[in-house]
């Protein structure tokens, strides 16, 4: 992390769920992906400002960002010294206790709003205009104050207005920084998004790297299953009795008064369907008491067969560590061919790819190690390799654990 701390000025962090599929009993997390709940471990990645992985947490039995990011943050701290960072996350860390824990600690914070908010009137919106890093952004925004935990935590709200009129509000405690700008870096989460999706389809991010097991805590709290299948029976109990009540409701509206003009004569006539109403009320009443008499959270040794067990973390850890180095290697290098390729955003990794895996020819001297790389598969991709290999001679750095000076260079094209 001490290596590319020159883009902490903001820091965005994120949960990478890794489904798996083996035969240990493993908590279940929900995997946005598939929209599916699935056993899993959660990791939580912090990546800086242009995208790049600074380190990694895992999460005890998938616990959700609020719970996390102050012992991510904590991680963070010593790295950062006094300086007030940026923190950008999703909903799942939308907590107003948080915030206040967040901005006692010295972290400000980007994050979209969740629940229910009061629509911002059309007219408020207004055209906001900013380059960042030499891009042109533009956005329709509003930007007002919010008050939340009884008007004792005071925020900034900045809603952007997309071209279908949907409203995407984003609260901040920066009030320091334009409305384009605030929207901007909160969107740019896609940053890390890609970097994800890279990292599972190039690196392998998901592999599963042993199947070892450790014990994990069989005192830690999780929902008690046996009230959750309660809530199941309150609500079938509870579509029961508004069925019920809606027939009975649909009958009086019904009701003939030349034939029963009078309350008491409808409830002799609707005598069996009242009965099954009352039924219903009781049944309802019973299964609450029940519910109320349990405890919300049990330990997970109490509800759980066999063994309490959690994936194995240290190798795991060790491969993220060896992969998060070789993608910085990797950024790198698609940083240094940039001046001489004009389609580095577009195309930059893969061509990175393709001279990593380009064939070559090492010969040894007495005080030299030269490479000499075959040309890629066109005249314009093979240049810009020819100038890395200039730039990388000018370093004069030596073959690890020899005295031997590293020459690298193009074969000529045939």
């Amino acid at each position: 992390m001490a290596q590319r701390g020159k883009a902490l000025g903001f820091l965005y962090v994120d949960g990478h769920v890794r489904v798996y599929h083996g035969q240990k009993a493993l908590p279940k997390a929900h995997v946005a992906r598939m929209r599916l709940s699935l056993p899993a471990t959660t990791d939580y990645w912090v990546n800086d400002q242009k995208g790049e992985p600074l380190f990694v947490v895992t999460a005890e039995a998938n616990q959700g960002l609020c719970r996390m990011l102050p012992e991510i943050l904590a991680e963070v701290r010593p790295w950062v010294g006094e300086r007030r960072v940026t923190v950008v996350f999703d909903r799942g860390g939308w907590s107003p206790k948080l915030f206040q824990r967040l901005l006692a600690d010295g972290f400000d914070f980007l994050t979209y709003r969740k629940g229910r908010f009061r629509k911002v009137p059309r007219l408020q919106f207004r055209l906001h205009e900013t380059r960042v890093q030499g891009r042109r952004i533009r956005y329709l925004l509003a930007d007002q104050g919010i008050r939340l935990l009884e008007g004792s935590l005071r925020l900034r709200q900045v809603t952007r207005l997309s071209k279908n009129d949907h409203q995407t509000p984003i609260v901040t405690s920066r009030r320091d920084l334009s409305a384009a700008i605030v929207a901007y870096r909160m969107f740019e989460r896609w940053r890390q998004e890609n970097f994800f999706k890279y990292l599972r389809e190039e690196f392998a991010l998901d592999a599963l790297i042993d199947y070892a097991a450790e014990p994990a805590d069989p005192k830690r709290n999780v929902p008690n299953p046996e009230r959750r299948r309660l809530d199941g029976d309150i609500r079938n109990a509870r579509a029961d009795l508004q069925r019920l009540a809606a027939k009975y409701g649909a009958e009086a509206l019904l009701n003939e008064e030349a034939h029963r003009p009078t309350m008491r004569g409808f409830k002799i006539a609707q005598a069996g369907l009242s009965a099954e109403l009352k039924g219903a009320l009781v049944h309802l009443g019973r299964l609450r008491a029940r519910r109320a008499k349990l405890p919300e959270r049990v330990p997970v040794g109490s509800v759980t067969e066999g063994a309490v067990v959690k994936l194995s973390t240290e190798r795991k850890h060790l491969t993220n560590l060896v992969k998060m180095a070789a993608y910085q290697m990797e950024s790198d290098l698609v940083d240094r061919i940039r001046p001489w390729y004009r389609r580095t955003e577009q195309e930059g990794r893969t061509l990175v790819q393709s001279m990593l895996a380009s064939a070559g020819d090492l010969e040894v001297t007495q005080t030299e190690l030269r490479v000499t790389l075959a040309p890629l598969s066109s005249a314009h991709k093979t240049r810009v390799l020819e100038q890395l290999c200039r730039e990388f001679d000018q370093v004069r750095a030596m073959f690890p654990g020899t005295r031997l000076r590293l020459r690298f260079a193009v074969r000529p094209c045939p």
